[in-house]
């Protein structure tokens, strides 16, 4: 079961939903057309939208980078995240040593990407001294 924990506006347009449950094991396969990982999909989201998702890149965190395009009903992790946001998230760790996750059907379809969280904060409108990506992995 999936439960929509947290509701938080971004903007007059926009909310980061926290999603918990058994069915965010789901994964995109490839960046969606405006995934703000993508580095031609920048400007779609509000500065505000990175800055209230930037714990999902610190050290150990078990929340993950949803994808947008899925919605809440089916909710998906981020293909963009997890192919480059990830890699010191402790819930996407946690599932690949599960087999929840298999990283090689994972693919950016030939989409240049942002490096880390921080990067693509930024070029969307964070400030890079912004206290809450001061704990952002780059590494």
């Amino acid at each position: 079961m999936t439960t929509i924990t947290k509701r938080t506006p971004a903007d007059e347009n926009h909310q980061v939903v926290t999603v918990e449950g058994s069915k965010c094991r789901k994964f995109m396969k490839s960046p969606c057309p405006d995934c703000p990982w993508r580095k031609d999909a920048v400007g779609i989201f509000p500065a505000e939208a990175f800055r209230i998702s930037a714990h999902t890149s610190y050290d150990m965190n078990q929340h993950s980078f949803g994808c947008h395009s899925s919605g809440t009903k089916q909710p998906k992790n981020c293909a963009g995240f997890l192919l480059k946001g990830s890699y010191h998230n402790l819930g996407v760790r946690l599932r690949l040593m599960k087999g929840d996750y298999d990283l090689s059907k994972v693919s950016s379809s030939g989409h240049e990407l942002f490096e880390n969280y921080k990067e693509m904060a930024v070029a969307n409108g964070v400030s890079p001294d912004d206290e809450r990506l001061a704990l952002s992995r780059t590494d």
